[in-house]
């Protein structure tokens, strides 16, 4: 995983479990992006792969040419780097927005269930010894 050295030691480990949240479920995989590009390069998958959305479309728009087969092909070794640049700038962001207090929280934390009854009409929680619902009045 990839970690800004200065950004995450500063992070309340609250923020730094949020952090590698973040990290879990946006970095991307060097080998993934590596077959993306030798097997699909000539419809831009790795390009889509790294939310290059443009070069993507571009590559599909063209690919009945064979130019965007060979890119791919030459593509394989560069795009490593890429993804490494990739995760970097992902991590750099996460840590800026979390050590910031610009964005609390990256992923919901989990909270227990609130106390009570749950009205199967209208979803609202109701005291656990009440018989109807507070919200819409049908019975519990």
């Amino acid at each position: 995983m990839t970690h800004p050295p200065a950004a995450i030691p500063s992070l309340e480990p609250q923020q730094q479990a949020a952090f590698h949240a973040h990290m879990a479920a946006y970095q991307k995989d060097e080998v993934v992006g590596v077959l993306l590009a030798l097997f699909l390069g000539t419809f831009g998958a790795h390009h889509f792969y790294l939310r290059n959305y443009g070069l993507g479309i571009l590559y599909v728009l063209l690919c009945w040419t064979g130019i965007p087969t060979v890119l791919g092909w030459i593509e394989c070794l560069f795009i490593p780097g890429r993804i490494r640049r990739y995760n970097a700038a992902q991590a750099i962001w996460a840590a800026s927005m979390l050590s910031n207090g610009g964005y609390p929280t990256l992923v919901p934390v989990w909270a227990p269930p609130p106390a009570g009854k749950f009205c199967g009409a209208c979803s609202a929680v109701n005291p656990t010894g009440a018989r109807f619902c507070s919200r819409c009045g049908r019975p519990i």
